[in-house]
């Protein structure tokens, strides 16, 4: 039966091609066809479908018609000359026909040749891209077109993959819709894709005969599609039959299928009903080149082609493979390759490595398509092969016979490969991504065991394939994840589970984090806690292990985190790694990014925990080695911040909310003040309304404030008495039994708590950007809304405390967040600020600093405090008078010299922290 070949059968091949040749005169007329269809033979293109010869096509420099002398589609155009001709003129000349091409047909290289030498282009690499080689050195340099076979290119660039991915999942998506277009069901479609997409694959990657598929569609099926379903379900039950176990008189075409396995085909699925386009689309599919994609980017297809609505409500989040490896890598990976760089000398221990790496067991238990899996397993394989290649080095070095393998013993088929798919397992909650998942494993091994095949000249054999049974569909919070994989310290936990917060997660969401935890109260915890809870009970009895995954950013600050780390931490583990926030980007169309963390765990007290800091969201992180890394992802000691009632710094004021309107009528936007200003009864009680943007941007907006309404001015004014009425109406049609009784006094704000005296108003939510909060000292007369906090502030204190760096580091540090944005809390915050007592005289110093500060901004008083705070185009003024503020604050909170990091002054922070809650 037919297959791919070998690369030593090419090399032979090409060898008796070069020998057949070598005397042959290069006359391009009498013998180019001849030399084409010989030289495609070495690749096993032994049908007229897999290359078009003297294919006409039109020159772009001219508009006239010519031939191209031979195409292979998406791969190879092959220009023939006479024995002594140029070359690169040759190359040109094929250059100028392929404009006419479409997408399907656009080869990625030209080959020409005068019969003596081979001149091959890559296209996509440039003019320089060249390898040439004469006609009696191509056994040595036949791996150039192994491509032709469907081994893939070596050198395929990753964007190059990325892109030749996401083309592969809009093509798998048509296929989808005419399926479920068709009232087909959902998942006998899904098990009847993936098959189709391993179909597809095999066609150009060499797990058989090229186009071979190709070759059944067109040939076996009805140009109508009417029999297309059924034709197909008869090869999908070629695939699952041992050659051994098929009726002897099947004979043809399907014959010439190998037996696939893999647990692939084995389900019975009804027969689907195609339709002439349908049949079309799948034809189209097939004159893509499928050995281009990455089977990390599966993650793409799944999402073209399910319900948005469904992504949704499963919190999904798809993942780049460098997201990925700032997971893997300093989970696992960076200490292996740290390792085989250290031993690259000593053989023995090159041994051993490749022992314990087979020893690793990797479980993900929210797999989706398997992307982490993938990744893993890839990085794996390719490690293993390096060091693989490196011992064989030593032992040619040391002048040894025998090869690496052969010196262990080891077994050809079976052992040679310490990196197995059965290693690898996964949790996924729905069936057709966890098939993804199955499939993208069994494509990746057969990736890098070409590599393999390339690199050593043998690999294990690509058919059949081994069956993937470690891809568990179900509910990660609710399988016993032992009965998936036995625990041990070998284990590797990793993943990104799905992101819901309590408010967002639907009611069993929120009953399966209860039962993860085993409390009743799950507080503020992100359903992505769970996991972490599950991995803590999975490791219970192991001294080992370890474990780590892709969070929202939220489970590191605020009241989460004493929750969430606490019983982490007492169950003896620490963080080995963590990635502070960044934005988690995605392969998925349209999608946006992700403010996510990254937190590693072991139980070892070596290495040195490595922290990464994004100094922007978007760029990549700058690694840190820290001494501990706590919960809020600091160096610095386990303490927890939790809320709390009452101020702990005898030095500082209670903050509360500003007042809440309870009805939209009592505000007044600024396309309504000129109306209600004009009349004399109304315009009594506008006042100044300050919410977190109008007190950022200095936007105006006014409210009617009433705490002292004369009835007779409800009599002079048809504005209020609507405004007021329209307020009632809408108190009384509330859910909430509270806001209803405040219907009894429409005219007043429905929670008052106005100061009255000069007061700090801070936004409860602010930039994450600007190096300082944007805080405001107000007047009694403007009044402050319920998205602003505010505490009175007569000698500007408590403003030059919040206007410090170690106030805005505090913030970032313990707050929690909106996205990226800093949310601003009084329990959490500000009532945990740890600024110790005080000196009378340093006290005063604050003051005079706060002072200046204000008197900075006065010099550009048409600025708003966005303009001041820009980060980027801050006043020289204002930053140094910042700077001087900073100094006395540092000095305040117990530092012995100015901070000049957030690091130090986390420091600090965490230092008094501890101390005042000793």
């Amino acid at each position: 039966m037919s297959k791919a070949r070998s690369f030593e059968e090419i090399r032979n091949w090409a060898a008796k091609f070069a020998h057949d040749w070598k005397d042959i005169p290069g006359d391009e007329r009498q013998w180019g066809q001849q030399f084409v269809r010989g030289l495609l033979q070495i690749y096993g293109l032994t049908e007229t479908r897999a290359a078009f010869y003297e294919m006409r096509a039109k020159r772009t420099s001219t508009g006239r018609q010519g031939y191209i002398d031979a195409l292979v589609p998406g791969k190879l155009a092959i220009e023939m000359k006479s024995e002594g001709r140029d070359l690169e003129e040759a190359e040109r000349q094929a250059l100028d026909y392929l404009n006419g091409l479409s997408d399907a047909e656009m080869p990625s290289y030209i080959l020409t040749s005068d019969f003596k030498t081979f001149r091959l282009l890559d296209i996509r690499g440039g003019a320089d891209d060249v390898v040439q080689w004469r006609l009696e050195d191509f056994k040595q340099h036949a791996d150039a077109l192994s491509f032709l076979a469907g081994y893939g290119e070596r050198h395929v660039s990753w964007d190059e993959r990325e892109t030749a991915s996401i083309k592969a999942a809009q093509l798998m998506a048509s296929l989808y819709e005419g399926l479920s277009g068709s009232g087909y069901d959902d998942h006998q479609a899904s098990v009847f894709l993936v098959r189709t997409l391993f179909a597809l694959y095999a066609d150009d990657s060499g797990l058989w005969e090229r186009d071979l598929f190709l070759e059944f569609l067109e040939n076996r099926t009805a140009e109508d599609g009417g029999d297309l379903g059924s034709q197909m379900n008869l090869l999908f039950q070629v695939l699952r039959t041992h050659e051994t176990k098929r009726q002897t008189n099947m004979t043809g075409l399907l014959a010439r299928f190998p037996y696939v396995n893999g647990g692939l085909f084995e389900e019975r699925v009804d027969i689907p009903f195609f339709t002439s386009d349908m049949r079309t689309r799948m034809i189209e599919a097939c004159y893509f080149n499928w050995s281009t994609i990455s089977p990390a980017i599966f993650g793409s297809l799944f999402q073209a082609v399910k319900d948005k609505k469904a992504r949704r409500s499963l919190g999904e989040h798809y993942t780049t493979e460098a997201n990925i490896l700032r997971v893997i890598g300093p989970m696992f990976l960076d200490e292996l390759e740290a390792e085989f760089s250290e031993k690259s000398n000593q053989p023995k221990a090159l041994r051993n490595l490749r022992q314990r790496m087979g020893r690793m067991q990797f479980f993900d238990p929210a797999c989706g398509c398997g992307n982490f899996l993938v990744i893993a397993y890839r990085r794996m394989r390719d490690l293993e092969l390096r060091i693989l290649e490196r011992i064989q080095k030593l032992d040619r070095e040391r002048g040894r016979k025998s090869t690496a393998l052969e010196d262990e013993g080891l077994a050809f088929l079976d052992d040679q490969v310490q990196i197995r798919v059965r290693n690898f397992h996964g949790i996924e909650i729905e069936d057709w991504p966890a098939r993804i998942a199955a499939t993208a494993l069994h494509l990746v091994e057969h990736q890098a065991n070409q590599e393999m095949a390339v690199r050593l000249g043998h690999a294990p054999e690509l058919l059949p394939l081994d069956k993937v049974e470690t891809i568990h569909t179900g509910n990660a919070l609710r399988i016993d994840w032992t009965q998936v994989l036995e625990p041990s310290a070998d284990v590797t936990i990793v993943g990104n589970p799905p992101f819901l917060g309590h408010s967002t997660r639907s009611s069993e969401q929120a009953q399966e984090l209860r039962d993860a935890w085993s409390r009743k109260d799950i507080g503020r915890l992100d359903y992505v806690t769970g996991w972490y809870k599950k991995s803590i009970d999975y490791f219970r009895d192991i001294s080992g292990g370890r474990w780590g995954f892709v969070s929202t950013n939220s489970v590191t600050q605020g009241e989460p985190v004493p929750a969430l780390f606490r019983p982490v931490f007492e169950a003896g583990w620490r963080i080995r790694f963590a990635h502070r926030t960044f934005a988690w980007t995605s392969e998925a169309p349209n999608a946006a990014s992700v403010y996510c963390t990254v937190v590693g765990f072991d139980k070892d007290t070596r290495p040195a925990p490595r922290l990464f800091e994004y100094p922007s969201v978007r760029g990549e992180p700058e690694e840190h080695r820290a001494s501990n890394i706590n919960g809020y992802l600091v160096d610095g000691p386990a303490t927890f911040v939790e809320q709390r009632r009452t101020v702990m710094s005898p030095e500082l004021p209670a903050f509360t909310f500003g007042s809440m309107p309870r009805g939209a009528d009592l505000i007044v936007e600024p396309e309504d003040y000129e109306e209600v200003a004009a009349d004399p009864a109304a315009a009594k009680y506008l006042r100044r309304f300050k919410m977190g943007r109008e007190l950022i941007h200095a936007e105006d907006r006014w409210c009617l404030w009433m705490e002292d309404l004369d009835p007779s001015d409800l009599q002079k004014s048809k504005i209020l008495r609507d405004r007021i009425d329209a307020v009632r109406m809408f108190r009384l049609n509330s859910s909430a039994d509270s806001t209803r009784k405040m219907a009894d006094t429409p005219h007043l704000f429905g929670q008052r708590s106005q100061p009255g005296q000069t007061y700090l108003a801070t936004p409860a939510v602010f930039s994450e950007n600007r190096r300082f909060a944007t805080v405001a000292r107000l007047g009694p007369e403007v009044i402050a809304g319920n998205k602003i906090f505010k505490t009175a502030d007569p000698d500007g204190f408590a403003f030059a405390v919040m206007s410090s760096s170690m106030f805005i580091t505090w913030q970032k540090t313990v707050g929690g967040r909106l996205k990226a944005d800093l949310n601003f809390s009084n329990t959490i915050v500000w009532n945990n600020l740890p600024l110790p007592s005080m000196s009378s005289d340093l006290r005063q110093g604050l003051i005079g600093a706060g002072q200046a500060v204000l008197d900075a901004r006065e010099l550009h008083p048409e600025r708003s405090l966005a303009q001041h705070y820009n980060p980027h185009v801050m006043d020289p003024a204002l930053l140094k008078a910042h700077a001087k503020l900073d100094t006395l604050v540092d000095r305040a909170f117990g530092a012995k010299r100015s901070c000049r990091t957030e690091a130090q002054r986390q420091e600090v922070l965490f230092s008094r922290y501890a101390e005042m809650t000793d």
